[in-house]
């Protein structure tokens, strides 16, 4: 079992859209990072159980898990954009354990509110070297994402050809982004910039103590 709390419902909504992943066919086992769910303080014996494998393919959720795909801003392709968003990403919650406090995301899972036209889902080769990319960037203490777990979906996805779909479980300390400043003050002023401001401040207390 993983418990998992989600801070960013705190938010105004403008800053998250509340989704459902798309349900994989046949999800199967690709890779789980053992070591990192230790950090995690995530049981093993659990951690390479069919729930987990629910959970990490989108395929069923434990109660209480109320997965939301985040808004930000930025450029793209030369210019700016007021409302990008996860359009292939969907934030499970927050786990907490001795090493802090950690999100966890999917990155694969289908369309959310922010796809804009895309499929939302992720062929197994960006996977795969997302997470070998990641995992050599982390034993080189280089700051970034960490892989938790690679699914295989089942599923086809269509890009110039038709490819095998997975999905990707991503662990960071925060997603919150410059971007997530720039959206704020594209939709919200001030005020919207100050609801960002003072929701890292509170999160980085709440680390702080615990």
């Amino acid at each position: 079992m993983i418990n998992l709390e989600n801070s960013y419902l705190n938010l105004p909504d403008i800053f998250y859209s509340r989704e459902i992943p798309e349900t994989p066919p046949d999800p199967e086992w690709i890779r789980g990072n053992d070591d990192l769910a230790r950090k995690l303080g995530i049981d093993l014996e659990w951690f390479h159980s069919s729930e987990a494998l629910d959970l990490f393919s989108g395929r069923a959720f434990p109660e209480g898990i109320d997965p939301v795909a985040l808004a930000y801003g930025g450029h793209q392709f030369g210019g700016w954009v007021p409302r990008l968003g996860d359009g292939r990403a969907l934030l499970l919650g927050e786990i907490l354990s001795e090493s802090g406090r950690f999100d966890i995301q999917l990155k694969g899972s289908g369309r959310t509110g922010f796809s804009r036209g895309g499929d939302g889902k992720a062929p197994l080769g960006p996977v795969l070297r997302e997470y070998l990319v990641s995992e050599a960037m982390a034993a080189m203490s280089v700051p970034t994402t960490r892989a938790l777990a690679a699914v295989a979906t089942g599923g086809a996805v269509y890009r110039e050809e038709v490819l095998p779909g997975a999905i990707i479980t991503r662990v960071a300390s925060s997603h919150l982004r410059i971007g997530t400043f720039q959206f704020a003050m594209a939709h919200g002023g001030e005020r919207g910039v100050r609801a960002i401001a003072d929701f890292a401040i509170e999160r980085h207390d709440q680390d702080l103590k615990e």
